[in-house]
């Protein structure tokens, strides 16, 4: 196989990461893609730093012995424990990660808080700390930690009820003061957008960093010139550590593919 045909890997603590592929394809049709999801050790949020190292590690690992050109981590949670520990372990492959898109939200300049949804883990660790250090003096920054979101959407529970109580829950000490932005700091969040606003009961501004992250890979692919002609269509992949044929369907069904 040559260099520029091998597939992009992904993986996430589960189904989420699938709103990061989605984009990446979106802006590269012609490239081959393996997606991992880790459902079985969902969610990552309420683990210990070093547990989330060594499951990413394990996640790079397995993506690796496919033969991938790039690998994208596809977790806020995973990016904030472990990204510099795995660009070092697995030098030189280009590893992408994401995080909380607080930039494109800051520059809205609307007046109001800018509400950052993420999982305790993203929340607390020094990566996110260092990011909303560099716009506190510019934005009024909430960060507001949702446990159990990721469970509710491993679950397949996109909308309805449950999941609005859980969002009215979460979200009604805001909800009769002015909200400049909601980010969303987990790639499961995404495919919860049309609740979030029903329940918000207004279009308030929802940003998240999947387009960011795609785009940088885009970026790094080109640098190195590892991009896949454009032209054919190109094959994805999707594996599940649940090996539950359920999470495979979910996962599909969520990429639309």
């Amino acid at each position: 196989m040559k260099d520029f045909d091998k597939p992009i890997g992904f993986f996430d603590s589960g189904v989420g990461g699938i709103s990061v592929l989605k984009e990446a394809i979106s802006i590269m049709p012609q490239e081959n893609y393996i997606y991992l999801g880790d459902s079985k050790n969902a969610p990552y949020g309420t683990k210990r730093v070093q547990e989330v190292v060594e499951l990413s590690k394990a996640a790079v690992d397995f993506l690796v012995e496919k033969d991938v050109k790039a690998v994208v981590v596809a977790c806020n949670t995973a990016t904030s424990a472990a990204i510099d520990i795995l660009r070092d372990t697995y030098s030189p492959l280009p590893i992408i990660g994401i995080e909380p898109a607080l930039k494109p939200a800051v520059e809205l300049k609307k007046r109001g808080k800018i509400i950052i949804m993420a999982t305790p883990m993203t929340l607390a660790e020094r990566k996110f700390n260092n990011l909303m250090q560099q716009y506190a003096k510019k934005a009024d920054i909430v960060p507001l930690p949702c446990a159990g979101l990721v469970e509710l959407i491993e679950a397949n529970v996109l909308d309805g009820e449950v999941l609005e109580k859980f969002l009215e829950e979460k979200l009604s000490p805001f909800m009769k003061k002015d909200i400049a932005a909601i980010v969303l700091g987990c790639t499961h969040y995404p495919f919860i957008k049309k609740s979030l606003w029903k329940v918000l009961k207004s279009k308030v501004e929802i940003i998240d960093g999947s387009a960011g992250t795609a785009r940088q890979l885009l970026r790094q692919l080109e640098g190195n010139n590892m991009l896949r002609p454009a032209g054919e269509k190109g094959e994805i992949k999707i594996y599940n550590s649940g090996e539950s044929k359920y999470l495979l369907d979910l996962s599909y069904r969520l990429l639309d593919y």
